[in-house]
């Protein structure tokens, strides 16, 4: 019978566990500097644009990838990387604990598949009403939305990834939580 899931004395438990680590780096070092970046665009200016910034700084040379697409990419490897090497964390929950986490796991995945739609309607009716006004084709990376709060706008191009991301996330977690398996112990003892 072929094993399902990684154990720590597997080969590949190690390198999932490497690309996990080198995802959370990845993530905090694009925490950090976003941050910054907009602490000191605050106090220049008294006004910033949540992850503009992130969508303007490309890495690692002009042109190829920003920010705010490593964010993506490193959040959904991740992730991925985590439910490889995790299982056992979840395989023992009691049944009412693990109905909790899938309604929870439900409701984030159909609100953040609300965002991205609601978001990617928004960037194509600006780009398309920019299109008509001006008869040009506007940056579509500076294009943000001033909804619900006009204090703190989003960035429409960051705020798609982000909420795909937690889509992505939230909807394969449900998925993996519906999914029948035997408990840890009984995993083990078979093999």
């Amino acid at each position: 019978m072929e094993r399902q899931h990684l154990e720590k004395h597997d080969k590949q438990y190690r390198v999932f566990l490497y690309v996990f680590y080198a995802c959370g780096i990845l993530m905090t070092s694009i925490l950090i500097y976003g941050v910054y970046a907009m602490m000191s665009e605050w106090n220049e200016t008294g006004y910033y644009v949540m992850g503009e910034v992130l969508v303007q700084t490309q890495v690692p040379f002009e042109n190829f990838a920003n920010l705010s697409t490593w964010l993506f990419f490193s959040v959904v490897v991740g992730w991925y990387c985590v439910t490889r090497i995790g299982w056992k964390r979840t395989a023992g929950l009691k049944s009412y604990r693990m109905a909790l986490l899938q309604l929870m796991l439900l409701g984030f995945a159909v609100i953040c598949l609300y965002e991205v739609l609601w978001c990617f309607t928004v960037l194509n009716a600006e780009i398309g009403a920019q299109m008509i006004v001006a008869g040009t084709i506007p940056d579509i990376d500076k294009l943000a939305v001033h909804y619900p709060d006009p204090d703190r706008p989003w960035n429409l191009i960051f705020a798609t990834k982000i909420f795909l991301g937690g889509f992505l996330i939230s909807a394969h977690g449900f998925y993996l939580s519906t999914r029948p398996r035997k408990p840890a112990q009984q995993e083990i003892d078979t093999e």
